[in-house]
């Protein structure tokens, strides 16, 4: 199941997902751990704090064209995520840092503090094409670093002034700080929130997606955005095979007694180290199934741990995969789940911001 049979059994890290930090796949230096004689058997690994630094980014808003996502336009104020969840496909975005997909990508975190004043400059430009932005494509708008750097509440300002519609993705229940402002926007179909739930069970939340909310928050922050009209949605995202696809019809239901009236699902995506870091996981957390898990997987993915291509990497392929796809339709049908793939917002109200001018506002 293990890459390297030599290397000693990964370890559970209380409040982290990865349970270790391999090099990336860019990485210009290696680091081999060597015993000292100081370690005892049995002693707890040491337990790594967070670190934010600030970035001042060039550019912030990502662009691309692909048919399995339903926007073209995103923004991610933060590189890394405190979250820690251990399937996130984002971890090999890291090693373009020269930091580790693994703990690094949970640990160490940039903050994009000039991510407000970029989108005013982007949104100003002659050429800018309204379209809806994505918060929360890559790392997770509000993990807990949000509380104090504020930045997706900066870029939110930045979007209501303008009246541009934008879309959030999340897991985190931080989201209803900022009602002021979204139930204003939604007023004027200006944006709308999906919330991603993985399982009801808080013990397997803990283990896979340890610092993020537990999942009968997740469940009450939807049930708030929705009694503020603002459109919220419910991503059952990944799912695992025999981990926890079990959970998805209770998912949606629970979703939709909360008010969520959109859903949609994916199935695990490994990509770059993600393949060995998952491994790690399992073999840490539930290495009486692994292989099955693994098995299951592989059957998904044309025999692979992973298929990146546009069509597949959503949803997978086999009967397995055939057997999710029905069972989410039939559910979803059964609910009264809205099929689109996202709400209708208006792009008729953007104005751009006014440039700065070194002479100030006359008007």
């Amino acid at each position: 199941m293990r890459d390297d049979p030599t290397r000693p059994p990964p370890v559970r890290i209380k409040g982290r997902g990865a349970t270790g930090n391999p090099d990336g796949r860019f990485a210009r230096r290696t680091a081999t751990a060597e015993d000292d004689g100081w370690f005892t058997d049995g002693e707890p690994p040491p337990h790594p704090d967070t670190t934010v630094s600030e970035e001042r980014a060039r550019s912030i808003l990502s662009r691309n064209d692909s048919p399995d996502i339903p926007f073209a336009q995103s923004l991610n104020p933060y590189r890394g995520c405190e979250h820690g969840c251990i399937y996130c496909y984002a971890r090999p975005s890291h090693s373009y840092l020269d930091l580790s997909p693994g703990l690094d990508f949970e640990t160490k975190l940039y903050a994009k503090t000039n991510a407000a004043e970029r989108l005013c400059a982007e949104l100003a430009k002659p050429g800018y094409r309204c379209s809806p932005i994505n918060l929360g494509a890559n790392t997770d708008p509000y993990q807990p670093v949000e509380k104090r750097w504020r930045i997706t509440r900066q870029v939110l300002e930045v979007l209501a002034d303008c009246r541009h519609p934008c879309t959030l993705v999340t897991k985190n229940a931080l989201i209803e700080r900022d009602l002021d402002l979204l139930a204003p926007m939604a007023a004027q179909r200006l944006v709308a929130v999906f919330v991603s739930v993985t399982t009801l069970d808080n013990r397997l939340a803990a283990r896979m997606e340890p610092r993020a909310s537990a999942p009968h928050r997740r469940l009450a922050a939807i049930r708030t955005l929705a009694e503020a009209g603002i459109p919220v949605g419910v991503f059952v995202a990944p799912v695992i095979p025999m981990i926890n696809d079990r959970d998805m019809e209770a998912i949606l239901d629970a979703a939709r007694d909360a008010g969520a009236t959109r859903a949609s699902y994916t199935v695990l995506r490994l990509p770059h180290e993600l393949k060995a870091l998952f491994r790690d996981w399992l073999q840490a957390h539930f290495p009486e199934r692994a292989g099955h898990v693994m098995s299951l997987i592989r059957q998904m993915r044309g025999g692979r741990d992973n298929d990146p291509r546009f069509g597949h990497r959503m949803r997978g392929g086999g009967p397995f995969a055939d057997l999710l796809r029905q069972r989410f339709a039939v559910a979803a049908r059964r609910l009264g789940f809205d099929r689109a793939r996202g709400p209708a917002l208006d792009t008729s109200l953007f104005t751009p911001p006014r440039p700065h001018s070194p002479q100030g506002e006359l008007f």
